[in-house]
């Protein structure tokens, strides 16, 4: 069945609810990945010109001790002949998802051998102004943007055969023969988005700082859009369920480009795990198949991010046909609620929250299952789902209480998790979003741990955004508005065109894999700010 099928006249909300319902076991998926497929969008296709002819020169004050420095303008290049040991670096003025192409011409007494060229990608300065060998990271050094081509016959026109993640191409000649050298021209990269159109800008009246921190942040949207919604174009491309719920909710109020929501969503719904459990990710190629990590955090956000998709889009059967998905991850993740009310996670399982070896998620992981209980209730009513909706308001309600029992210093006015009271920005915001401390308590909790330097603060941008976001909702609102002007201000005043991966302003080596040149420096989960100035009024 296709979405045209399920959505046209006769197909109405009970009918629906009445088909998910009666589907047989197994079916329900080769359906759900059906209509993924269907909903699969055209790539838009922009030219993007170089804009100049850059040096990367050491800077102790930049961004990873690297900036790049105007040389000359793009047309220069062609005037040169370059030889063996020779090189450039071109700029094309802003990130972009795409393609890369150049003509190659060769000059001299003959063109007696082949010309071998390496082409380096960078999002950032640093990634094409220092060696990436010896690598040190614990991700594949297959992800960092080189190639190595051999050119046999010249004059010749080069289309490179893989997508990169770019705003900088250092291109240097490792050999021609001593008889000739080569002149470089043509030069043309290919932005790819899914995304149409530019959203309206914010007003004259917001500060600057914030209309750029939202132009950064609809930039790093729009390279994130593929045909899913990207985790990060550089790496790891493809589709994780944490980034996809804020990337989402940017959308909706940018680009709206809600069937690509829809798509992503469906996608998730299509392989469950033996047990039910959504993956934490799906690639899309060479088809569509699960990734083999399982977050409980992510799948219990499931919820939330189909009940937000029928909200923005009003497609309210979408959401009936997923309900079993939905009721299955918040029916399989309530066993692990103890009699005691307290969600316990099974051993050896991924609870993720943010990038952050020092934080205790106890806490904040109860947090995110009584949100999304609440949103799944929410969703139940609308599903036709009466007793789930009551059930899981129950439940909701006595985590609820079992949180303020187990996780309240009431002393102190903040959460605490794990053995040794640890105090983190993660637990207040969870223990908020979730309705489990007041409005005055999370308001309160907020300022204490403001105060307090050792409270574990958060580790990378996707918790910065439910920190930011849970202020807004305790009335902190010059906090929230701070919040952003520090952490994605930082970032631009840094010298970001797209939003990273991961960003401590005391720390710029800071990377989860052992090497900034794998971080990914255009990543979806830091998109927000453009949410949060749009539909929850940041400004």
């Amino acid at each position: 069945m296709n979405r045209r099928e399920f959505g046209k006249a006769g197909v109405g909300t009970a009918g629906a609810w009445a088909l998910a319902r009666a589907t047989p076991e197994g079916a329900h998926e080769r359906r759900w990945l059906a209509v993924a497929e269907s909903l699969k969008p055209r790539l838009n296709r922009t030219s993007v010109p170089p804009t100049a002819i850059v040096r990367m020169t050491a800077d102790r004050a930049a961004f990873l001790r690297w900036r790049a420095e105007f040389v000359s303008p793009v047309e220069a290049l062609s005037e040169r002949l370059l030889r063996r040991g020779d090189s450039a670096t071109v700029d094309f003025g802003r990130h972009l998802t795409g393609r890369f192409s150049f003509s190659l011409a060769g000059e001299g007494r003959g063109i007696d051998a082949p010309t071998r060229l390496k082409l380096t990608f960078g999002e950032a300065p640093a990634e094409v102004a220092q060696p990436l060998d010896p690598y040190s990271g614990g991700l594949s050094r297959a992800w960092l943007q080189d190639e190595v081509i051999n050119v046999d016959v010249l004059p010749a026109a080069i289309e490179m055969p893989r997508r990169y993640a770019f705003r900088y191409v250092k291109l240097e000649v490792i050999d021609t023969s001593p008889n000739y050298g080569v002149r470089i021209g043509r030069m043309q990269a290919t932005a790819l988005s899914s995304a149409g159109g530019e959203p309206p800008p914010l007003a004259d009246t917001v500060p600057a700082l914030l209309r750029q921190i939202d132009r950064v942040s609809v930039a790093t949207l729009r390279d994130c859009m593929q045909t899913v919604f990207e985790d990060g174009p550089k790496r790891d491309r493809r589709l994780w369920i944490g980034d996809l719920r804020l990337q989402a909710l940017t959308n909706y109020a940018t680009f709206r480009s809600n069937d690509l929501v829809k798509r992503c969503l469906y996608l998730f719904a299509a392989f469950p795990r033996e047990d039910g459990l959504v993956p934490a990710c799906v690639f899309e190629a060479p088809e569509a198949h699960r990734g083999h990590e399982y977050i409980i955090d992510y799948a219990a956000l499931y919820a939330a991010a189909v009940l937000d998709y029928a909200k923005a889009s009003g497609d309210w059967a979408g959401a009936i046909d997923l309900w079993p998905a939905v009721k299955t991850q918040i029916d399989l993740l309530s066993t692990y609620v103890g009699a005691g009310g307290v969600f316990a996670a099974p051993a050896r399982s991924w609870v993720f929250i943010d990038w952050s070896d020092r934080l205790e998620r106890s806490a904040a992981m109860h947090g995110v299952f009584v949100f999304s209980l609440r949103q799944a209730a929410e969703l139940a009513r609308h599903c036709g789902g009466e007793a789930d909706a009551a059930k899981y308001e129950q439940l909701a309600a006595r985590m609820t209480a079992a949180a303020r029992r187990t996780f309240y210093d009431l002393p102190r006015g903040v959460f605490v998790s794990g053995p040794v009271g640890q105090v983190s920005w993660a637990s207040q915001a969870w223990m908020a979003l979730a309705g489990i401390s007041t409005k005055e308590e999370a308001a309160q909790a907020f300022r204490a741990v403001a105060q307090q330097g050792n409270a574990v603060r958060p580790g990378a941008p996707y918790l910065y955004h439910y920190v930011a976001e849970a202020m807004l909702q305790c009335g902190l609102k010059q906090e929230a508005r701070e919040l952003v002007e520090t952490y994605w201000g930082g970032m631009v005043k840094a010298g970001a065109d797209t939003f990273w991966e991961v960003y401590d302003p005391a720390n710029a080596d800071l990377s989860p894999y052992g090497s900034t040149l794998v971080n990914s420096y255009c990543h979806a989960w830091s998109c927000t700010p453009a949410y949060l100035l749009r539909s929850l009024h940041l400004a």
